[in-house]
C-alpha cells in the first residue's frame, strides 16, 4: 500500500483504537535547568568513521568528487552549523601499506578467509590523498598503519607523511591516529600482528616511538603541523574496556607523556551480527541495552580521572568508532529503521553521559553504513535508514558553532526500556524534547502491514517548567514500521540518492508543520506513534 501520511495514520489508530493504546497515567516531570549530570557535546558531534580502504569511494576524487557524500554532509551541517568530522580508519588502516611508486589511490585484496567486507592486504599511493582535497569546509582524523611490522610497512609509514600532511593542511587536519584497536593486536580475528607477550608497556613504547618519528617527518613536510598546538592525537582507539590491553594500565605506563592526546578515543558496538540470540527489539531497540553498553565507557571515563594528577590525561571522551552490530552488521537489523531509533537513542544517551562525541563508522557495502556512496554488485547506491537518525540526533542538538549557547543534554527516564526521552537547554532555558518509542511495529519489504491491528500510538504527558506556554513546533522521524528499510522522512523530508542526490525533498504524503499546544498548567500532551521518534521546539 502507499505510503500513509502521519496525519491519515494518526486518524486510523484515533477510530479504531486509541482508547486501548498505552498511556503513562501520571505527567514526567521535566527540570526547569539542566542538572549539574547534564552533557554538553563537542563541536561536531555527529561525526563519522570511514573504513580507510572505503574512503576512496565515499570521498572521490578531484577528477570525480562523490558530491552524493558530500551533500549529505551538508544537510548535517546546516542543522549544527557545522559538517561532521570525518575519521578515516578502521581495521583497513592497520593493513594498509604506502608505495610512493603506485599510481592509482588503492590496491587491496580481499581473502574471504580473514573478512568478506574489507581488503586485508592493501598498497596505497600519493593519489588516495586526493580524496581528502573533495569535500570542502570539512576536518578529518587521518589514521596511520601501526599494525604492520617490517621494514617496508615501517618505511611506508613515514613516507606516507608528507603526501597526508599536505593534503591536510589549509584547517583540514583535525587530529591524527596511529594505530586501529591495538588492544586487539593479539587476537585479531584476521591474524595476530604482535606477540602474546606484547603488553601496555609493549603498545606505549611503540607507540612514543612512531608519533615521535612522525612528527620528525612532519616537521621537514609540512612544519606549521608540528607545531605542539597542532600535533595532537586521538588515542588510543582501543576496541573496547576489557580486550588484551587494559587503557587505564595504558595511560599509567605514560602513553600521554609527550602531551600529544588532544581526545580519548574508544570504540564500542552494543554486539555482533553473528552473536546468537541478537533481535532488533531486544538489542537494539531497548535503552537498557543501550545503557549498559555504554556503561562500561563511562566507568573507564571516570577511572582515567581518577588517576594521579600527572598522568591524569583530563581530555574529553569519544566514541571513534562505533555502531550496531560488529562485524559490519545484519541485514534484517542494522539496515532498518529500528537501528535508526536506535541511533538516536545511542547518539543522545552518550552526549547526556558526556561522551563529547560520536563517529559512527561505515563502509562500503556495510549493512550498518549510513549511505551506500557508489553503486557495487552487493550494495545500490542511496541513503540508507540510519541516516535519518543522524539527522534527527544533528536536529535536536542544533546549531553547535558559539561555544557560549552549546546545548546541555539530559536523559528523562520514563518507564518502559522500550522508549526514551531526552531534554536540551540553551543559556540555561529548555530548548527541545524528543521522545523516542520504541516498540516494535513491522511491516514487509512491500510496505504492507504484517499486523493485524492498527498501528497504535502513545500518549506522553509531560510537565513542562513553570513559564513554558504556548504553541511548539514538531518535528517528527518516521516511517511505515520498525522493519522498514526505505520510505523514511524527518519532519516531512526525504534525503534520498534518487531523488535529489541527497539533497532535501519536502514529500506531500507526510504530514508536517505540526503544533502541540501548552497551557497556563505547563502540561504538554504528545502522540507518538510506535516506532518513531518526535522533537518538540521550544525555542
Amino acid at each position: 500500500m502507499a505510503t500513509l501520511s502521519l496525519l491519515a495514520l494518526l486518524a486510523l489508530v484515533t477510530r479504531t483504537s486509541i482508547a486501548n493504546s498505552p498511556h503513562h497515567s501520571q505527567a514526567v516531570p521535566i527540570p526547569r535547568d539542566p542538572t549539574s549530570g547534564a552533557g554538553v557535546p563537542l563541536q561536531p558531534f555527529v561525526s563519522y568513521s570511514i573504513e580507510f580502504s572505503s574512503f576512496p569511494d565515499f570521498a572521490g576524487d578531484l577528477a570525480n568528487p562523490n558530491t552524493f557524500s558530500n551533500n549529505l554532509l551538508n544537510n548535517l551541517g546546516a542543522f549544527t552549523g557545522i559538517k561532521p568530522l570525518i575519521r578515516v580508519g578502521g581495521n583497513t588502516q592497520d593493513y594498509a601499506v604506502f608505495n610512493k611508486s603506485l599510481d592509482t589511490a588503492l590496491v587491496g585484496i580481499v581473502d574471504p578467509a580473514k573478512s568478506p567486507d574489507y581488503p586485508t592486504t592493501i598498497t596505497i599511493g600519493p593519489k588516495y590523498f586526493e580524496s581528502y582535497l573533495t569535500w570542502p569546509n570539512t576536518r578529518y582524523v587521518h589514521g596511520f598503519n601501526l599494525g604492520r611490522n617490517g621494514s617496508v610497512a615501517r618505511q611506508g609509514l613515514i613516507d606516507s607523511v608528507a603526501y597526508a600532511c599536505k593534503a591536510l593542511e589549509g584547517g583540514k587536519l583535525a587530529f591524527w591516529e596511529l594505530g586501529n584497536e591495538p588492544d586487539l593486536f593479539k587476537t585479531s580475528a584476521q591474524g595476530p600482528v604482535r606477540p602474546a607477550n606484547w603488553n601496555e608497556q609493549s603498545y606505549v613504547d611503540e607507540w612514543l616511538y612512531w608519533t615521535r618519528a612522525i612528527r620528525t617527518a612532519l616537521e621537514k613536510a609540512c612544519p606549521d603541523l608540528a607545531t605542539d598546538e597542532l600535533y595532537k592525537f586521538y588515542a588510543p582507539s582501543f576496541a573496547g574496556t576489557s580486550n588484551s590491553l587494559n587503557p587505564i594500565t595504558t595511560f599509567e605506563d605514560d602513553l600521554d607523556q609527550d602531551k600529544d592526546i588532544a581526545i580519548i578515543s574508544s570504540h564500542n558496538y552494543i554486539s555482533g551480527a553473528t552473536v546468537p540470540g541478537v533481535t532488533l527489539q531486544g538489542t537494539l531497540m531497548n535503552h537498557t541495552s543501550t545503557v549498559a553498553s555504554i556503561a562500561k565507557q563511562l566507568n573507564e571515563s571516570r577511572l582515567l580521572a581518577a588517576l594521579p594528577h600527572d598522568l591524569n590525561p583530563d581530555l574529553p571522551f569519544i566514541l571513534g568508532e562505533t555502531n550496531s552490530l560488529y562485524n559490519q552488521g545484519r541485514p534484517g537489523l542494522s539496515n532498518t529503521f529500528g537501528a535508526t531509533l536506535w541511533g538516536v537513542d545511542f547518539n543522545l544517551w552518550c552526549v547526556a553521559s558526556n561522551i563529547q562525541r560520536v563517529h559512527m563508522h561505515q563502509g562500503t557495502n556495510y549493512r550498518y553504513q549510513s549511505w551506500q556512496p557508489v553503486e557495487t554488485n552487493i550494495t545500490a547506491k542511496g541513503t540508507k535508514a540510519p541516516y535519518y537518525g543522524n539527522v534527527a540526533v544533528a536536529a535536536f542538538l542544533g546549531d553547535l558553532t558559539n561555544s557560549a549557547k552549546l546545548p546541555s543534554v539530559v536523559n528523562i527516564p520514563l518507564p518502559s526500556e522500550r522508549e526514551a526521552a531526552y531534554v536540551s537547554y540553551v543559556s540555561g532555558k529548555l530548548a527541545k524534547l524528543i521522545v523516542i518509542q520504541m516498540e516494535e511495529y513491522n511491516t514487509t519489504a512491500g510496505n504492507n502491514f504484517t499486523n493485524d491491528y492498527p498501528r497504535p500510538v502513545v500518549q506522553y504527558d509531560f510537565q513542562l517548567p513553570r513559564g513554558v506556554q504556548g504553541k511548539y513546533a514538531v518535528e517528527r522521524l518516521s516511517a511505515n514500521g520498525s522493519d522498514a528499510i526505505t520510505g523514511v522522512t524527518y519532519d516531512g523530508y526525504s534525503y534520498n540518492y534518487e531523488l535529489n542526490n541527497g539533497l532535501p525533498v519536502l514529500q506531500n504524503n507526510v504530514t508536517r508543520g505540526q503544533t502541540v499546544k501548552v497551557g497556563r498548567r505547563g502540561k504538554l500532551s504528545l502522540e507518538v506513534p510506535r516506532s518513531s521518534a518526535v522533537i518538540v521546539c521550544f525555542q
